[in-house]
């Protein structure tokens, strides 16, 4: 993708793995969802003859993007695994949650991976920036707010104007706004990414293909029409079960009714007065 950088979308939720090679080796980031397919990414990573993995990124806590720690772990001893401080107190619990998930799905081809893996958390950690050094490059770590999660993270590669963006910028469908997403805060999140960019600023999403400054740009828009629209429809007193009907969104409202729900009760505290939340 650029000089000793690489990306691969995974079959499985179109994940992006990346790595990133230095003097003194390998940076892999989101090492996919289970133990065995983090297996074959490594597999990947040693057919590139770049070097061995020194170090592992975290971009959140999802299990789609730590569940692979455990093996590459395995197999590199001791290598450290770098997270957002919040992203890495959050991993054991989020874990279990999706494996719980996953468990009232048997069905799911992948089912039995997911549970079969040991959820390991990130054991080098950060509140604001952070940087790993891989000898004849760093790799800039920065936590630019609360949106798809609270530990969210984005990584620069500064000497490649290459910029991956975790779940903080989607592409094969719309942001996910889950159960531990921040829809109000997401925009002025991105507004600090997009300050890191330039207009030649190559973008890995946490999902889809790359992008660019003009996407990461219109999905700032959206993000905040999101946002722009919760706040609007609750002052107004729109009750939280008939927003998505009285709202228009950037985004399909199916994908939207978490969102809202998580707007309205964080705007409840911040507005002084009760908001209709029943």
């Amino acid at each position: 993708m650029a000089d000793r950088v690489w990306v691969a979308r995974q079959e499985w939720l179109d994940l992006n793995v990346v790595v990133v090679a230095g003097g003194d080796g390998l940076a892999l980031v989101d090492p996919t969802g289970s133990a065995r397919t983090a297996a074959a990414v490594l597999d990947d990573v040693r057919r590139l003859g770049a070097g061995d993995v020194v170090a592992v990124v975290n971009t959140h806590e999802h299990f789609d993007h730590t569940f692979g720690n455990g093996a590459v772990r395995a197999a590199y001893a001791g290598v450290p695994i770098h997270a957002h401080e919040v992203a890495a107190s959050r991993t054991l619990a989020s874990g279990e949650r999706f494996k719980r998930l996953f468990s009232a799905d048997p069905d799911d081809p992948y089912a039995p991976d997911v549970l079969a893996t040991e959820v390991v958390p990130a054991d080098h950690t950060f509140s604001s920036v952070a940087v790993v050094d891989l000898g004849d490059r760093r790799l800039e770590l920065l936590h630019p707010g609360r949106g798809h999660t609270a530990g969210d993270l984005v990584i620069q590669v500064p000497d490649a104007d290459v910029l991956l963006a975790g779940d903080l910028v989607e592409e094969s469908g719309p942001p996910a706004y889950g159960e531990d997403s921040h829809p109000l805060d997401w925009p002025q999140t991105l507004d600090l990414v997009l300050g890191l960019l330039t207009p030649a600023t190559t973008v890995v999403p946490g999902h889809g293909a790359r992008v660019g400054h003009r996407f990461v740009l219109e999905q700032h828009a959206d993000v905040s029409g999101v946002a722009a629209t919760i706040r609007r429809l609750a002052e107004e007193g729109v009750p939280v079960e008939e927003a998505l009907d009285a709202g228009e969104w950037p985004f399909p409202a199916e994908s939207l009714a978490t969102a809202v729900r998580r707007g309205y009760a964080a705007l409840s505290p911040a507005t002084g007065r009760r908001l209709p939340l029943v």
